[in-house]
């Protein structure tokens, strides 16, 4: 008899107990007990308690054997290198993106350790050392991770140090939304994916600008503002620095008095006029420049992911009806400060108070 692969069962036993689970099946189907079935097929209740359990939510292909992962055939200091081998990412051992596949992964063990795995003990093994196929978060090539982390330690104490009485700090950031959704996941049958009709025509775009501030010992706030743009000529398709102006001082009355503001550094911030605006009521604004691509230091991207998580796989008519889905949604989270907090918290930093 041979082994086979990644086990240390023969195929006859493979069989062996192959037959028993049908014959379980077979027990299933005739409305005997647990403990019965366990007796005449001298296996234990635990186990056709299990095999049952398989059997109502997928039937007999549910309780068809998966194979037994067998001995371990890599130690733990060959598991320990092949987790560091991972993390290294696909790029390092030379595939063209960064995706790893069970394929890829079997083909390292097989670099690394000459050991022959099948596609099935590959996924046994991941899943009994920790790991599991996850959506990656997107980083941007040109983030800097160390000026973040000089951001945290020495610039974050600074915008949270008290300059004046109860001084509210603000976030602010960007977003956009065209007439194609975001991607959502949904339920679907096994093997027919789920496919979403949107219209291919039609041009338009809505922009968000958007401030979540939060001030010690009162409730958080958001403030915003939307624009559309629907390709008409002479129409202007994003905010301006005025614009920007126009919402920093809004958000001074509002929160009724001075602010701190936060904000990325991308061009449009940076415009002379708005510096020359920063500096002539410095009485009351005070900026603090967050690091490049610095998605996960703002508050703010997370609101944009509930708004944009709320309109996924949304076949809208029009941009108006794109337009009324964000604004509901933003006035939802602005009449739920939790969920302001929630997006602070999500980035790690601390406020005092």
């Amino acid at each position: 008899m041979r082994y086979a692969q990644g086990g240390g069962l023969t195929d006859a036993e493979r069989a062996a107990r192959e037959r028993i689970r049908l014959r379980a099946v077979e027990r299933f189907e005739g409305g005997e007990k647990n403990r019965e079935i366990a007796a005449a097929l001298r296996v234990s209740e635990r186990s056709v308690e299990r095999w049952r359990r398989a059997w109502r939510e997928r039937g007999e292909v549910g309780v068809q054997s998966k194979g037994s992962p067998g001995r371990p055939r890599l130690g733990p200091a060959q598991i320990a290198r092949l987790e560091r081998e991972l993390e290294r990412g696909p790029l390092a051992h030379g595939w063209a993106d960064q995706r790893w596949t069970l394929a890829r992964i079997k083909t390292l063990i097989g670099r690394l350790f000459h050991v022959s795995y099948t596609v099935e003990g590959t996924w046994q093994l991941l899943k009994r050392h920790g790991w599991s196929w996850q959506q990656p978060a997107r980083r941007a090539i040109e983030r800097d991770d160390a000026a973040v982390e000089v951001w945290k330690k020495e610039t974050w104490p600074r915008v949270r140090a008290p300059r004046r009485p109860s001084e509210p700090i603000v976030f602010e950031d960007e977003a956009g939304q065209s007439m194609t959704p975001p991607r959502a996941r949904t339920w679907g049958r096994i093997g027919r994916t789920p496919v979403v009709r949107v219209r291919g025509r039609g041009s338009g775009r809505v922009s968000m600008a958007g401030m979540a501030c939060y001030k010690p010992g009162e409730r958080s706030r958001l403030i915003y503002r939307i624009r559309e743009y629907r390709g008409r000529k002479d129409e202007q398709k994003g905010f301006g620095w005025r614009d920007f102006r126009d919402l920093i001082v809004r958000a001074q009355i509002q929160l009724g008095g001075p602010i701190v503001l936060v904000w990325d550094n991308v061009r449009l911030h940076l415009t002379k006029p708005l510096r020359e605006f920063i500096a002539a009521n410095a009485d009351w604004l005070t900026v603090f420049q967050l690091p490049t691509y610095p998605a996960d230091l703002n508050p703010q991207e997370g609101v944009w992911s509930l708004v944009k998580r709320d309109i996924g796989n949304l076949a809208a008519a029009d941009l108006g009806q794109i337009t009324r889905a964000v604004k509901r949604r933003l006035k939802q989270i602005q009449h739920h400060p939790n969920l302001v907090d929630g997006c602070l918290a999500g980035t790690g930093l601390i406020m005092d108070g």
